[in-house]
């Protein structure tokens, strides 16, 4: 069998985690002090998370968003920079894969540097994280990327559903995936973080459109609404992929409560690494 694909692991390093995680104080108080997550929220040099973190849980694959975040209340930048995500997938490309964080008020200059680096520094896919920017995913500003990114052949993964930091929900509803799918129908968008609490939706719009499905990021599995579970065991196979949102959820954590789901085997597959190599041309 081979190793599990990760749709949604935060970039591990020091640098990722301290950008991400422990200096940016909305994600700090949320997951640390609501949440009591703060013991995963520690960077590793790759080789290290490989060995410590990866490999136990058999996992091959980590997608890394280079994430762009904006502090709706503080009006502040979380930034990952690509360059940074970039120097980790050129070094092992067999393990990490980036996705370009979409600024939806860079404009041109974004869509080129989006285009950069899938060209030339091996990234397979954008990142959308609309709350902050107080930009629904459906926004105008969005649509050169997702134009540039239909030309280039490579996917759209946006956080969907309600933002756990102190920033608008309404931009992140599913049903907002049904005009972009409409209107880029050759375009691959993935809904991540299983659009919760709007999971019926989201399930609705896998189902509806050909180029649309679910990452199940951002809860563990034995949280996962009943219905998106069914959801993936029948006929939304090959419509799922598995993801972490790493540090929050960890992957033998995922991976092992996976297991009491009872899925198909065709449906774990697919849901583990099957579903990913074919959206992300693995």
């Amino acid at each position: 069998m081979s190793g599990a694909i990760d749709a949604w692991c935060n970039f591990f390093t020091e640098e990722g985690i301290r950008i991400v995680f422990t200096e940016n104080p909305e994600v700090s108080f949320m997951m640390g002090d609501q949440w009591g997550r703060r013991h995963l929220m520690v960077g590793y040099e790759p080789e290290e998370f490989f060995e410590k973190v990866l490999d136990p849980a058999g996992v091959q694959r980590v997608i890394c968003p280079a994430l762009q975040q904006y502090l709706y209340r503080d009006r502040q930048l979380i930034r990952v920079p690509w360059e940074s995500v970039a120097e980790v997938v050129q070094k092992y490309p067999d393990r990490v894969s980036g996705l370009y964080g979409i600024d939806p008020h860079s404009g041109m200059r974004g869509v080129r540097e989006f285009e950069r680096t899938v060209r030339e520094y091996g990234f397979i896919g954008g990142h959308v994280h609309p709350f902050g920017f107080d930009t629904p995913i459906n926004d105008a500003r969005f649509y050169p990327f997702y134009a540039k990114a239909a030309e280039l052949g490579v996917p759209i993964e946006f956080q969907t559903g309600h933002s756990a930091e102190f920033m608008p929900s309404k931009h992140g509803h599913p049903l907002l995936l049904d005009d972009v799918a409409i209107y880029f129908p050759e375009l691959k968008l993935i809904g991540a973080h299983q659009a919760w609490p709007w999971t019926e939706v989201m399930i609705a719009m896998a189902w509806k459109h050909p180029n649309v499905y679910v990452a199940m990021s951002g809860h563990a599995p034995k949280y996962w609404d009943k219905n998106l579970v069914h959801f993936l065991n029948s006929r939304g196979i090959g419509k799922v992929l598995w993801g972490t949102d790493y540090p929050l959820i960890g992957h033998s954590e995922s991976l092992t409560q996976i297991e009491d789901l009872n899925l198909k085997p065709e449906a774990k597959e697919m849901l583990l690494y099957g579903t990913a190599k074919k959206v992300f041309g693995l």
